[in-house]
Formats: structure tokens, sequence, C-alpha cells
């Protein structure tokens, strides 16, 4: 999947819930990203239905520039510090910087399928 500029993923599970609109302003405010989509995944999960849980980012930001992926990663933990403590139990990230945006094709890597509980 290609994400266009400042695009956001909602998911197949219908409107953002309130975790997943609150991820989304952190990382925008944060990051200022070039791209950004944020997809709740919990549905995969052995989960409840409306669960907000599991989430994949995929941010591009030139606040990544110099950084190796453990510290854009820790930057993103650090952000989302509040949501982790109050249930986020996955967070799957993508982080690239504009020049690694481009070089990349674009392509937003899929989660693989949870292997655990009830929806394995």
């Amino acid at each position: 999947m290609k994400p266009s500029p400042q695009a956001n993923s909602r998911g197949p599970r219908g409107p953002r819930g309130p975790v997943e609109t609150a991820i989304e302003a952190k990382l925008r405010e944060t990051f200022e990203p070039l791209a950004l989509v944020v997809t709740n995944e919990s549905h995969m999960h052995a989960v409840g239905p409306g669960a907000e849980t599991h989430f994949r980012v995929y941010v591009v930001s030139r606040a990544f520039e110099g950084q190796r992926a453990v510290q854009r990663h820790q930057a993103i933990y650090a952000a989302l510090a509040q949501e982790r403590a109050d249930g986020v139990h996955a967070l799957g990230m993508q982080t690239l910087t504009p020049d690694e945006y481009q070089a990349s094709g674009q392509e937003i890597a899929e989660s693989p399928p949870c292997l655990g509980g009830d929806n394995a």
C-alpha cells in the first residue's frame, strides 16, 4: 500500500476511536510528518469489539534524519507513553526519513497474522 502525504487509515472496523485519534494527534504534533498512517490492528487479535490495543504507525519525518531505527522507535514510544500506559499493548512502527521514503517505493509493510489467542 502506498500512502498519500498526510494519509491516515481507518482500518476495517469503522470510525476511529479516541486512542487512535490521540495517537495520530501526538505523532503529528511531535514529528510534523510528511506522511502518516495510523492503523488500529486490534481486530486481528483476541480482543473484544471496538478494542484499541494494537496499532501500526507509518511515519515519514525529517525528525528521523541522522537517527538509527532504535532511536526513532524510542522517540515514538516516548511520544505515546500515556497511550501505552493506558492499554496500548502492541505498537508496530515503520519510520522513514524523506529520502528513505522516496527510495523505498513508499510501501507500507503489512503486519504478520496474530499467532496467539482466539483470532489465530
